[in-house]
């Protein structure tokens, strides 16, 4: 019998960035522009993000959010770049940023193995480069957000 340990009690197997993976934001913008998408908001980051422009909620909502079935997500210009982002290719509402926007580019989609971060590196010129994160660190904000 190859593995005679019942399933709960056998180690854990680690991931294939167990050592860490690098990121350093270079502020290029490529991840707010492009391809039509969604960038998911939840009612607290719409309050900050309202607070942020001093408006209220509902005219914030009403401007900047688009419903998708159940969820909400961040408008789009016409040429799909958000609309938070300026003419020089800068977040405006960078401090107050939705969770998606913090958590890139440790998303699930981009870790569930090394081609699909390699993808994520060809897209972004920071990935893949500067900072070292930790397990730890790629876990907690994988875990943030499922994309």
């Amino acid at each position: 019998m190859p593995n005679s340990q019942p399933p709960a009690s056998r180690p854990a197997q680690s991931p294939w960035y167990a050592d860490g993976l690098q990121f350093t934001c270079t502020g290029c913008g490529d991840c707010c522009t492009g391809a039509p998408g969604y960038v998911w908001v939840n009612a607290q980051e719409i309050e900050a993000l309202a607070a942020r422009l001093a408006l209220p909620v509902e005219v914030f909502e009403k401007k900047y959010v688009r419903q998708i079935g159940v969820r909400r997500s961040l408008a789009e210009r016409k040429n799909y770049d958000c609309v938070f982002l300026d003419d020089q290719r800068r977040c405006t509402v960078y401090e107050d940023r939705p969770r998606q926007c913090r958590t890139w580019p440790f998303w699930d989609s981009n870790l569930k193995t090394p081609a699909a971060w390699e993808a994520a590196c060809a897209a972004c010129p920071g990935s893949g480069q500067g900072q070292l994160y930790t397990l730890e660190a790629i876990s907690e904000q994988a875990a943030a957000i499922r994309i």
